[in-house]
């Protein structure tokens, strides 16, 4: 059963190749969903997925690219939506 989250991750994300190598990752846990920047320097994601790899892309994002430092991740619930692939947006 697939479930769908929504992650804003703050600290030092843009500009460092977070999106791209979010995307990456979705992609090698069969995710679908975006993510994109904010206007803030923040970044914003959707996952749907299963539970389990929804749970291994959070623990991801916390590392990220190289360059990224991640300071804080806010999570919440999503109803479930049905996007074809993952993007970068």
């Amino acid at each position: 059963m697939n479930i769908c989250k929504q992650y804003i991750i703050s600290g030092r994300v843009q500009g460092v190749c977070y999106r791209i190598s979010t995307q990456q990752q979705a992609v090698k846990l069969n995710l679908t969903g975006y993510v994109k920047n904010l206007a803030d320097g923040r970044v914003k994601a959707e996952f749907c997925g299963t539970a389990e790899n929804i749970e291994a892309m959070h623990q991801w994002l916390w590392l990220g690219p190289v360059m990224a430092k991640v300071e804080d991740i806010q999570v919440c619930a999503l109803p479930v939506t049905d996007y074809s692939r993952f993007e970068v947006r």
